[in-house]
């Protein structure tokens, strides 16, 4: 078991332990406390994630901005490579694809899940990470496929 998903498990048995384990995660990257995200599960491979429906995530239409979304997509697919990581392998971002399928209303949920099994190898190679948001109604508004960079740790 990872660190972090250890974390998740000894902080979500805490009365406010969801709150708690999303206030540390964007305390170490604090741009995604922009969005006011909420994890709502973490497990080897799966990640998922709420944004509620507030002002501040808001277009000028009303509905739930794309960038917000964007940042939806590379939280969860960020916090499920870390906490699925095989040990001695580390992980960055290196892009994504996104398609906006329709209009995101009310409360978004993220879900983000590996397209492949994350491996340990002697080199580097790139992870695509499926996420999908659904608005309240379960319609899928939103996918990224985020591509990650997995690579061992150097050696000291």
């Amino acid at each position: 078991m990872t660190p972090l998903l250890a974390l998740y498990h000894k902080l979500t048995r805490l009365p406010f332990g969801h709150w708690l384990f999303t206030r540390a995660v964007c305390f170490k990257a604090p741009y995604f406390g922009s969005i006011g995200p909420r994890f709502t599960l973490l497990e080897n491979g799966r990640c998922e994630a709420i944004v509620r429906d507030r002002r501040k995530v808001h277009n000028h239409i009303g509905t739930v901005h794309a960038i917000a979304l964007c940042n939806l997509a590379e939280l969860t697919a960020g916090v499920m490579t870390d906490a699925s990581l095989p040990k001695g392998m580390r992980w960055i971002p290196k892009g994504m694809t996104v398609s906006y399928l329709k209009k995101a209303s009310g409360t978004v949920r993220g879900v983000a899940t590996p397209n492949i099994p994350l491996v340990v190898s002697t080199t580097g190679y790139e992870l695509p990470v499926n996420v999908d948001v659904f608005d309240p109604a379960g319609d899928r508004v939103f996918n990224a496929e985020i591509r990650m960079w997995l690579s061992p740790v150097p050696t000291r």
